[in-house]
């Protein structure tokens, strides 16, 4: 009997000697006995996972089950259920991001917890995805697909020593991997003649006052007092047409957009052409970007003057700058244009421009084409709605410790980039889509639902989905084909902004609108603009 069961079901775990103790401890019956009792998985699957013989698991868990019925405990069945080992490995496999995360960070809790790090990063990536929920809320939110299993309900204040645990390391480097292009080679709206255009720019993030945090993140002071919230400043790169973001970086707000953006240069390499405003124009920032071997098309501010030493037949011309600054000055091309914007109301407004670039062949990039390019900077501005409008809702920051701050906001450029993944995963099953008609609203409620609901959390079997649950609803949702000049209603909400001086040149309303360029060369210089 006793070879028939070694041949059918592998052995049966006894131990040596005539009395035949049992390899399973009582803990290990006892696991396994809730474990077929959830109806997780067969008692066949069991004895395969764990190499036993069905008929000594079989024993074990009719003893378990009678013991609990004595004691008046009932075992409720979950809806995880696995029907062979491979699936187990998928579902394993889906949290070894994290976890592997945890390990490399040196993060993961050395005892057991009620609540392990890997389970409170989840809950810090949902803080971010449910930023108008409380700490509660959100853990309702996580734990609703799983109602009438007994789950620990943390304190708010046992939720918050734990993210102050695992501290911002497992964030960012989630954030690190996530980060980078997605836009397949050529796609349209990424490219512009064989380079990858990518934008930068910056943003502010509004930060609790809290004492804790305005030590690093003091207030705008005026010439008497403070005012306002403390300051974060955000700066990120991201990939045009698909507002997929490359590297970020952010700090208070006293250090400037550049001291930022130097810390995203190593992202940069020579198959990208990278697009900013006038703010990073500096001579030797735009010497930096050159050292990385990306090109470069940035707008230039009023106080540069610089003189031609060759007019071009576009009506650009090359001259060189970092007079004083260099050690080698750079030569760049410039191109000055007037550009006419009429609004549907009829509202006409003209403005100066100049280009800096590094492209200097007008023959291979004309100077016209470039112009029409520059408008693609806005990309970071429509990543920035995303994540302040979408996701935070115009809200403050909600961490109050230093650590929990930049938790928090690589736990929202996580979702972010998560979402977009997303996005251009579902573009992929759909030859031709362009990523612009897919909604980044949708897209976050459609994923907000989805881990309320714990639907479509397992991969399914067979061939990888690309669409899922997400992508099927962005498909559902996509925003007409047709492309507009479009210019978005702009008013100051907040008091401090240092937009001041444009209340009311900027339409209450958004409107279409018309676009007419000059290529030009501005004999008396360029006129200082406006902020806007």
């Amino acid at each position: 009997m006793r070879n028939a069961c070694t041949a059918n079901c592998g052995p049966r775990r006894h131990g040596a000697g005539d009395n035949k103790r049992p390899v399973l401890a009582p803990a290990d019956r006892f696991l396994l006995s809730v474990i077929y009792l959830r109806h997780v998985c067969s008692q066949n699957l069991l004895a395969e996972l764990m190499g036993l013989c069905q008929r000594t698991i079989g024993p074990s868990i009719k003893e378990v089950r009678r013991l609990l019925q004595e004691h008046g405990i009932s075992i409720t069945p979950t809806t995880l259920c696995f029907s062979s080992g491979q699936e187990i490995e998928d579902f394993v496999r889906t949290e070894a991001p994290v976890t592997a995360r945890l390990q490399e960070t040196g993060s993961r809790e050395k005892r057991l917890r009620l609540l392990p790090s890997r389970v409170v990063v989840y809950f810090v990536l949902a803080l971010a995805l449910f930023e108008d929920c409380s700490y509660r809320g959100v853990w309702g939110k996580l734990t609703a697909g799983l109602e009438g299993l007994p789950l620990v309900r943390p304190a708010v204040s046992s939720l918050s020593r734990a993210r102050r645990r695992i501290g911002a390391a497992p964030l960012r480097r989630l954030f690190e991997i996530l980060a980078g292009p997605v836009a397949h080679l050529g796609q349209p709206g990424s490219f512009y003649r064989g380079l990858r255009t990518v934008a930068m720019d910056g943003t502010l993030l509004h930060v609790p006052d809290e004492e804790a945090l305005t030590w690093r993140y003091p207030k705008r002071t005026g010439e008497i007092m403070e005012f306002g919230y403390p300051l974060l400043r955000l700066v990120v790169l991201v990939e045009c047409g698909t507002r997929a973001v490359l590297a970020a970086a952010f700090g208070p707000e006293r250090d400037g957009e550049l001291t930022y953006a130097g810390r995203l240069l190593s992202v940069l390499d020579r198959t990208m052409l990278l697009l900013a405003d006038a703010g990073f124009d500096a001579n030797e920032f735009t010497r930096d970007i050159q050292a990385t071997g990306a090109q470069f098309l940035v707008r230039s501010s009023a106080r540069r003057i610089p003189t031609p030493f060759r007019h071009l037949g576009d009506g650009s011309y090359l001259a060189r700058i970092g007079y004083g600054v260099l050690p080698v000055l750079l030569t760049v091309r410039v191109i000055e244009a007037s550009v006419t914007v009429t609004l549907a109301d009829g509202t006409v407004r003209t403005e100066q421009w100049r280009l800096l670039t590094s492209l200097l062949d007008p023959a291979a990039h004309p100077a016209a084409g470039l112009v029409a390019l520059y408008h693609e900077r806005w990309q970071t501005e429509t990543a920035y709605f995303s994540i302040k409008a979408t996701m935070l809702d115009g809200r403050v920051l909600r961490s109050r410790s230093l650590t929990g701050l930049d938790q928090e906001v690589y736990a929202l450029l996580t979702i972010y980039q998560t979402l977009i993944r997303a996005a251009a995963d579902t573009a992929c099953t759909r030859p031709g889509l362009d990523m612009d008609r897919i909604s980044f609203t949708v897209l976050q409620t459609t994923a907000a639902d989805t881990v309320t609901t714990a639907t479509g959390i397992l991969p399914p079997a067979g061939p990888a989905d690309l669409v899922g649950t997400i992508g099927r609803a962005a498909l559902e949702s996509l925003h007409p084909a047709r492309h507009r000049h479009r210019v978005k209603a702009r008013t100051r909400k907040n008091p401090t902004s240092k937009y001041g001086p444009n209340t009311g040149q900027h339409p209450t309303t958004s409107q279409n609108y018309t676009i007419h360029t000059v290529i030009t060369f501005f004999e008396h210089g360029l006129a200082n603009r406006s902020r806007k």
